[in-house]
């Protein structure tokens, strides 16, 4: 956990960092620490942005297949961890779809590989292969989503006066519902045997699509077509009838 948490940190640092000198959307940055892990960084000034999907391939002009689709595409400052690529040398682009159904692709890019030192508490050492070395120190807190999970201010950390950071308003996914790698509704229960679980699903505009009730199965798929429409959606989880959660998630269109 003590690794993943530096890895954690050590990426939030390079992202926001390195975001100061990056270009904005389409243009976005594509490196490779180490550790089977490659990282895609961007900084965005679309306002109009609806959704925003990092896609993968092994030739730069074909075979392209979207790996994630971003919670909220509004984030200025937002990124992601592929940890599950094939090689280290595949090539990445962004898909951007902007109001009434207006989209475009990045260029496609390859990772850059960087060698990350930890020298002291607030400094970390980074060189870019082939160009010079940055010395990236502590930057101002943001929440950035990483493998579905906030980083930064979305964790609430005691101050050194003894105080709790307020906790931002930002998107949460659920652990429970929510959408896989391709693109399904996932539900994973736990204790199913134990509890009466029902859940309840909507649109985007609170309009009531269709329920589920005594659920049986701990873990179970749902189709697209359940939903009629690409598009944000919310669930209410409950357990014989009382309440355990209120959350939503994006289903991505097929293109």
């Amino acid at each position: 956990m003590i690794k993943r948490a530096t890895f954690a940190l050590l990426f939030v640092s390079f992202v926001i960092t390195h975001a100061k000198g990056q270009d904005t959307l389409p243009r976005f940055s594509v490196t490779n620490p180490g550790n089977n892990k490659i990282i895609i960084g961007w900084v965005n000034t679309i306002e109009d942005v609806r959704q925003i999907s990092i896609q993968r391939s092994f030739d730069s002009l074909t075979g392209y297949k979207s790996i994630l689709t971003v919670a909220d595409p509004t984030s200025r400052q937002n990124g992601y961890v592929d940890a599950k690529a094939p090689n280290p040398n595949m090539f990445y682009r962004i898909y951007i779809m902007r109001d009434k159904g207006n989209y475009l692709f990045s260029a496609a890019q390859k990772p850059i590989t960087v060698i990350v030192k930890r020298e002291k508490d607030t400094v970390t050492t980074i060189t870019i292969k082939g160009k010079d070395t940055l010395v990236v120190k502590k930057a101002e807190p943001f929440t950035i989503k990483i493998n579905g999970f906030s980083v930064g201010d979305s964790i609430k950390t005691p101050n050194p006066n003894g105080f709790n950071k307020p906790e931002p308003n930002t998107f949460a996914p659920s652990m429970l519902v929510y959408t896989n790698a391709n693109g399904f509704v996932k539900v994973s229960l736990p204790e199913v045997h134990q509890k009466k679980y029902s859940i309840k699903f909507f649109d985007e505009a609170d309009n009531f699509l269709f329920e589920l009730k005594n659920i049986k199965e701990k873990s179970f798929k749902l189709d697209k077509p359940n939903f009629y429409h690409a598009g944000w959606f919310r669930f209410e989880l409950y357990d014989d009838g009382k309440l355990l959660e209120k959350n939503k998630f994006y289903l991505e269109k097929d293109f």
